[in-house]
């Protein structure tokens, strides 16, 4: 049962709740009226900072919010009421789910995977999104061609999974992230391990085919 609370519409204005949870949408009720503008998926958004500060740097470019946790997606959705912004949306739901069943294909130009849970114990290692082969895959179908999945950790184990899932992977090619090349804000997660002088690391990956 949708969860509605008395003091809030739902769903949000800028929520979005699509009518059919079981087939795939059209890039139209997903941003209706903006056909030709960029798109960027960030999955797993958490409160939001990333997805709001991206959407105001980048007022010609949409952007849409993926987030299963129900008090981060109420979260983001009054903090993006709040900023008037036009261009971001969020929707709760599974990221895999989100992959395999709701988003279309070639919808985006980016997606967004910043500081996933690292799963650090051995017997939950497999959860690791970035060394599931179903996951690269549904984010490559999710990308237009020559699109680009970009990743964040602080967890070294997870980071150097990561690069070994995709030495054998043929849908993505590494490419070099300076860091400085284009404006990327510090998500509040990774504000906190900068502090804790924890080793950031990522990787920019362009869909291959």
């Amino acid at each position: 049962m949708p969860f509605k609370s008395k003091n809030e519409p739902f769903p949000f204005p800028n929520e979005l709740y699509p009518d059919d949870w079981f087939r795939r949408l059209t890039p139209e009720e997903i941003f209706p009226g903006r056909p030709e503008a960029p798109v960027e998926v960030d999955l797993g958004c958490g409160d939001g900072s990333f997805l709001l500060a991206m959407a105001r740097q980048y007022p010609e470019r949409q952007f849409l919010g993926v987030e299963r946790l129900l008090g981060r997606v109420r979260k983001v959705c009054r903090h993006i009421g709040r900023s008037e912004l036009a261009n971001v949306r969020a929707i709760r739901v599974e990221t895999s789910y989100a992959l395999s069943h709701l988003l279309p294909p070639g919808f985006a130009d980016r997606v967004h995977l910043l500081f996933p849970d690292p799963w650090p114990k051995r017997k939950h290692q497999w959860r690791r999104l970035m060394c599931q082969p179903a996951f690269l895959g549904g984010v490559h179908a999710l990308l237009k061609p020559g699109g680009e999945l970009l990743f964040k950790t602080d967890h070294e184990g997870y980071f150097a999974a990561a690069v070994e899932a995709l030495a054998g992977n043929s849908l993505f090619e590494r490419i070099d992230w300076s860091g400085d090349e284009f404006f990327y804000p510090v998500t509040d997660f990774e504000r906190l391990w900068m502090a804790e002088k924890r080793l950031i690391q990522g990787l920019r990956l362009r869909r291959v085919g």
